[in-house]
């Protein structure tokens, strides 16, 4: 798909016939109306986005997207690009926190590498690189066009994998040295605010460092600030590839009529672009966690979002978001197990 067709692309409409029938089965469960709080919100969402009255999460597929950026180079991060191929190996060789969570919700996990400055090998890690790394968007836009319509497709062909599995569930998850300051970068753009307002730790730089970071997003600001035009002018002008590629999966996804689970900052990110792309696709979003990056409460502020969870979470990965499966599975088992009011002979 070209950059055209994805301003184009359409998203499946929420079923409000299952929706009102998963309504109507929550008010004759055993339990004062509400009891059960966002756990029957979550039941009920699901129930429209599935089709269904009594919707499952059994079936999870995680893609991890990573990448190398070229603004790493400005020295935004407390480690080397190197560590974005370390960890590659890791997701791929079962020994990250996300591998952990994978296997423990039987989940379908592949690894996606989009480009590293250090070259990855490995028999399970699905190769689709675009470059070496985005440039440094100090200096120039972080993408050529051709490279953002890559990035998004390689995101739209792991949705589509997974929908030939017959997944319920897509979880996005990124690696990539300094994508933090490119998310942020992103918000601020798209928000009109200075790189102070949304600069964070990220992998746990000091306060000098915050303030560093800030500048150098403030100075990429007013490179490109005259090209944000558009949601996919900002994103290839300040994104990474693994940052494009989730837009796509999210998109995709919602095109498809698949449930998307939201991770921490840089996945919320990723979801308030392909929002501003297509208003409707954020129906198809379920944001698991806030973790405490600077600015995540104010992305989820910006959409009225209420996340399931807050665990002080801050790894990335997917791994708030897998956390997050187990919520919606017993969401979904109450949902579907517990007995009505006429099935256990209980006055209503």
């Amino acid at each position: 798909m070209n950059l055209k067709d994805w301003l184009a692309i359409s998203v499946q409409p929420v079923d409000l016939h299952y929706k009102a029938l998963a309504t109507e089965r929550q008010s004759q469960l055993t339990k004062p109306p509400g009891s059960l709080g966002l756990l029957e919100d979550i039941a009920v969402r699901l129930a429209g986005l599935q089709a269904v009255e009594c919707p499952s999460c059994d079936r999870v597929a995680i893609s991890i997207f990573a990448a190398d950026h070229g603004v790493a180079k400005q020295k935004v991060s407390a480690f080397p690009q190197e560590v974005t191929t370390q960890m590659i190996l890791n997701f791929a060789s079962g020994g990250a926190a996300i591998s952990v969570l994978a296997q423990q919700l039987n989940a379908d996990f592949e690894v996606i590498n989009l480009g590293t400055v250090t070259p990855v090998e490995h028999p399970d890690v699905i190769s689709k690189v675009i470059a070496a790394s985005s440039s440094d968007f100090t200096e120039t836009a972080a993408m050529s066009v051709p490279q953002l319509e890559a990035a998004l497709n390689v995101g739209a062909d792991a949705v589509i994998r997974a929908g030939r599995r017959g997944v319920e569930l897509f979880v996005a998850g990124e690696m990539g040295i300094a994508n933090t300051t490119s998310a942020s970068a992103l918000m601020a753009a798209f928000l009109d605010l200075s790189g102070a307002d949304v600069a964070g730790s990220g992998t746990g730089i000091s306060s000098q460092g915050v303030q560093h970071k800030a500048k150098v997003i403030d100075q990429a600001l007013v490179l490109h600030r005259t090209q944000f035009s558009s949601p996919m002018d900002i994103l290839k002008c300040l994104g990474g590839f693994e940052i494009a590629a989730m837009v796509g999966a999210y998109l995709k996804a919602a095109n498809l009529g698949i449930t998307i689970v939201v991770d921490g900052f840089i996945s919320t990110v990723a979801a308030y672009i392909a929002i501003q792309i297509n208003p409707n696709s954020k129906d198809w979003m379920v944001f698991g966690h806030c973790s405490p990056e600077a600015f995540h409460q104010g992305i989820l502020d910006s959409l009225d979002i209420q996340p399931l969870l807050d665990l002080g979470m801050r790894l990335g990965e997917g791994s708030g978001a897998a956390v997050a499966v187990n919520i919606m599975r017993t969401a979904c088992a109450l949902h579907r197990d517990m007995a009505t009011f006429a099935d256990a002979g209980v006055s209503q």
